[in-house]
């Protein structure tokens, strides 16, 4: 049957769950447990950055390459990620992100040099994208849609609780070698991965992977909806993946200073996803667009006055800005999956997500190269914030326009 929904309407309900367990308590730790490892592998190495530059002797630029590699991962696969989600169930796609999540921390936990680094750290953003199709899928199929951006904000918890596992690595880096961290954080991951193997029997499995991700590429909403929403992830891309270095040479904090710091960008992360996850649902008619624009527009404010952090006023303006950006720049992803996955039919979720995904992991590919040639070409950190903050502009403002205001989408039939 078509569906004739648009973005301020419910989306028909996928086959109902006739496994008469509780979601809530059995499948969705799974799910946010699979985002918390998922995430301590990148955020480690960033909130290691200052050691990792050191002892590889990285400038701003090298640095930025370095992370690109990770979304680099992420976008190259990201595509294939949702077809395989949708053709194999969610299960089966975890338990293979988790395997090849575990394999790269454990890589470059053995690395000698910078570039079997970079090598690992590629492979890192293949498993990770894995993710994001296969939980989004999980949540759009398991929870009923009035309740269904809560469930996305506290799957998406495991981001932030990962990133306070990695922060922690930062926070031991500063007395303990940071290769042993990451063999640490491939022990978690293959843990959760063994975990996952629970969600295979539920899995909703489906076929023609090739024919719904062309379904999903020829929805003009959905293309702008990915593209504006790649360009406003560079703005969380940037914030992570140099908020370390940047405390640590304008505020002139030490490693376990920033790592401190980044623990709090994580934790006020958490709060958020939950928080716009509940309102999402509950504010704005349900129109999860406004509340997206809201968050991202505050977010801009908040880059704006990131080169306002100076020594003398580091430890009060670094921390608040690390808590407001926490609160805003990282913690949209929920309401932006709730809209991806309600943009089209049950069937072509984790394709619709998985497109998505590689426009966002593209972007965020691109995101750290342009902030460190700002940062070493144009005026230092504070050119680099303000082009992120151009960035998160222009995406908030094509979702606004083209995809709140603009015509209903196609439909599509199974």
């Amino acid at each position: 049957m078509p569906n004739t929904s648009d973005l301020s309407g419910a989306p028909p309900p996928p086959a109902p769950d006739t496994s008469g367990a509780n979601p809530w308590k059995t499948r969705l730790p799974i799910l946010v447990g699979a985002h918390a490892v998922g995430t301590s592998n990148c955020v480690a190495v960033l909130s290691m950055a200052p050691v990792i530059s050191a002892a590889f002797g990285l400038s701003a630029t090298q640095f930025g390459v370095f992370i690109s590699c990770y979304y680099g991962g992420q976008a190259v696969f990201s595509v294939p990620a949702g077809g395989v989600t949708d053709r194999l169930g969610v299960g089966w796609s975890l338990v293979i992100g988790h395997a090849i999540m575990a394999l790269a921390a454990l890589l470059i936990s053995q690395a000698p040099t910078v570039d079997i680094c970079m090598v690992a750290a590629f492979f890192m953003g293949i498993g990770y994208s894995m993710l994001n199709p296969s939980t989004a899928k999980g949540v759009f199929e398991w929870f009923p849609a009035h309740r269904r951006g809560a469930a996305m904000g506290i799957k998406q918890v495991g981001v932030p609780i990962g990133g306070l596992v990695g922060a922690a690595c930062g926070f031991l880096a500063a007395s303990h070698d940071w290769q042993v961290l990451m063999l640490g954080v491939a022990g978690i991951i293959i843990l959760n991965g063994v975990a996952c193997l629970t969600l295979v029997p539920v899995s909703t499995k489906g076929g023609g992977a090739r024919k719904n991700i062309a379904a999903v590429v020829k929805d003009g909403r959905v293309n702008a909806f990915a593209i504006g929403g790649g360009v406003i992830n560079m703005g969380q891309t940037n914030f992570f993946a140099f908020l370390t270095l940047f405390l640590a040479e304008a505020a002139r904090m030490g490693q376990q200073t920033v790592s401190t710091a980044m623990a709090v960008a994580q934790a006020s992360s958490a709060v958020g996803r939950m928080g716009w996850g509940a309102i999402s649902d509950k504010a704005f008619g349900g129109r999860r667009i406004v509340t997206m624009t809201v968050i991202c527009a505050a977010a801009v404010g908040f880059f704006v006055m990131m080169p306002l952090v100076t020594e003398s006023w580091g430890m009060v303006m670094g921390f608040g800005l690390a808590l407001c950006l926490g609160l805003t720049i990282a913690s949209f992803p929920p309401v932006a999956q709730a809209i991806q996955v309600e943009m089209v039919d049950p069937h072509l979720a984790g394709s619709a997500v998985g497109y998505n995904m590689l426009w966002t992991h593209g972007c965020a590919t691109l995101a750290p190269i342009l902030f460190g040639y700002a940062v070493d070409h144009f005026g230092g950190f504070s050119s680099g914030w303000l082009v992120t903050a151009g960035c998160v502009a222009a995406g908030t403002a094509v979702i606004y326009v083209l995809v709140k205001t603009g015509p209903r989408r196609r439909t599509y039939g199974r």
